[in-house]
């Protein structure tokens, strides 16, 4: 039996404060969700598992405050990113419009080799709110936002009802361990609350 290779992958959530970025990572590792809001302060991660063909990936997965006086937390925060998703909420058109910004501060703070080739992941939160009817951003409008920026991927989800969590970080895994660069094993010994999960083959869009 050959040694599955295990490969940590540093993935970072940026939007705007309130969007659900803290929520959906909380779903997406502990299954739970909160309505009471708390917001983050600086920047935190958390870790888990999963098993995607042959390697075992540990995705590193940093959230943000949105606050903007948290934007610039300098460069070793995003340094080594594989992946950046940014998060908006589908009924609040404000954190639509600021996605352009933090996409921009990505790039700039994260400074990757090929800006054009970077993956980003795009996904709309909120979906569930007043069934639907607050929705202020419509998914036509939020896949044209993805298409002039080289078609990164898009996916709706909520937070609090568990909708497509899972199947977006699945992408989220697959398109940074495309872009993977291999790291010292010894950096993430010890990270806490690693959750492992195995994932079958899916239907990732990526």
């Amino acid at each position: 039996m050959s040694l599955r290779r295990r490969t940590l992958l540093k993935v970072i959530v940026l939007g705007d404060s309130g969007v659900g970025k803290t929520s959906l990572m909380n779903q997406y590792v502990h299954k739970k969700f909160s309505q009471q809001y708390k917001a983050t302060i600086g920047a935190d991660f958390v870790t888990k598992e999963l098993q995607i063909d042959d390697r075992l990936v540990t995705l590193q997965i940093w959230d943000t405050a949105g606050q903007e006086r948290f934007q610039s937390l300098g460069v070793a925060f995003y340094r080594g990113a594989d992946c950046c998703v940014l998060v908006y909420d589908v009924n609040v058109m404000k954190s639509f419009d600021t996605l352009d910004n933090w996409h921009d501060e990505f790039l700039r703070q994260a400074n990757p080799s090929d800006p054009r080739t970077f993956p980003f992941i795009l996904l709309g939160n909120k979906i569930d709110i007043d069934g639907g009817n607050s929705r202020v951003v419509s998914e036509k409008k939020a896949r044209e936002w993805c298409a002039s920026k080289d078609n990164i991927p898009y996916f709706e989800t909520s937070a609090k009802e568990d909708y497509n969590v899972d199947a977006a970080f699945l992408c989220i895994a697959k398109t940074a361990l495309a872009n993977e660069h291999e790291q010292d094993i010894r950096y993430f010994q010890g990270i806490p609350e690693t959750v492992v999960e195995t994932e079958q083959r899916s239907g990732c869009a990526c």
